[in-house]
């Protein structure tokens, strides 16, 4: 079992590692530009890219990497052109431009690190190269583990209706005190969207482990009408939170929703649900509106978020 002293020691030394490459904000990379945007390009520069490998690599959601590529595109560091297999995938390459910005970038970091080196004599160069090759591996190999063994399926499945039910019940029982009201109004809003299922443009996931429900999230595209999209349902079962299901169902439920064109995503929540909260603004939702009121039984802050919809690269 690792000692606590240990954590709080590397968390500390990963802090003040973060903020020596600027994460914090200013410059990054001797650039102007994010984190993210600067790894972008260094992606790109290596050929044969599209959208989707960016997100894969960098650990982002299509609708962030849809706004990042859109401002790399005016400024004018990366350029798209058709697959030759398919003229639908866009090949991301950088420009001579963005050539010039990422030349600048290397030579910046390799400074910095040669920098950081010199203080140190041979052994400890390759403690630190060491250290770090076997740190970023496990920190890899966590991850795949808490997502390991999780699957995400779009459609019906039996006992659908009555799970997603049973994980809104139980968690917002136990948190909020919400009583039998909420749960009928989500069993029977959820029978109801079941049987529209048919229509192309509503769909429902569900993350799955060992063949059980444990987190779910649906796109209604009717029920609200002038080409908005009503995100519903969105949960996960506190076995597997911070995992990364929840992120990679909002990714699926965005995906389509930008798929299909729909020009805004609406979802209703309430005040205190601050985790949550923070992973739609990650996608942005944007707060719109927000006002006392009981549709769920109990007196809360209600509030509605709107997503507006961005061109994405189709699969």
């Amino acid at each position: 079992m690792v000692s606590e002293s240990t954590i709080s020691e590397i968390r500390a030394v990963s802090r003040t590692i973060a903020r020596e490459w600027g994460f914090m904000g200013g410059e990054f990379a001797g650039t102007d530009l994010s984190p993210s945007a600067v790894h972008a390009l260094i992606e790109i520069e290596q050929g044969n890219v599209t959208a989707r490998d960016l997100g894969e690599r960098l650990h982002l959601e299509k609708s962030s990497i849809s706004r990042m590529l859109r401002k790399l595109i005016e400024a004018g560091d990366v350029h798209e052109s058709a697959g030759e297999d398919d003229g639908r995938v866009k090949i991301l390459s950088l420009t001579a431009t963005g050539k010039k910005q990422v030349s600048a970038i290397h030579q910046f970091a390799e400074a910095q690190v040669a920098t950081a080196l010199a203080q140190l004599d041979p052994k400890q160069e390759d403690a630190v190269l060491t250290g770090l090759r076997l740190y970023s591996r496990a920190l890899s190999n966590a991850v795949s583990g808490q997502e390991g063994g999780i699957d995400i399926v779009r459609g019906y499945q039996a006992g659908l209706i009555a799970r997603i039910t049973q994980m809104h019940a139980l968690y917002y029982a136990k948190a909020w005190n919400f009583g039998q009201r909420f749960e009928a109004v989500v069993a029977g809003g959820l029978a109801e969207f079941s049987n529209r299922l048919d229509n192309p443009r509503n769909a429902i996931w569900t993350a799955r482990r060992n063949g059980q429900i444990c987190g779910s999230v649906a796109i209604d595209g009717e029920d609200l009408g002038n080409g908005i999209a009503h995100l519903r349902w969105f949960i996960v079962d506190g076995s597997i939170q911070g995992g990364g299901c929840g992120r990679k169902l909002l990714s699926d439920a965005l995906a389509f929703v930008d798929e299909n064109g729909f020009a805004e995503t609406h979802l209703w929540t309430f005040s205190g649900l601050a985790a949550a909260r923070h992973l739609y603004e990650s996608f942005g939702f944007v707060l719109a509106e927000e006002h006392p009121g009981d549709q769920w039984g109990k007196k809360v802050i209600e509030q509605r978020f709107v997503r507006v919809g961005i061109p994405t690269e189709r699969p």
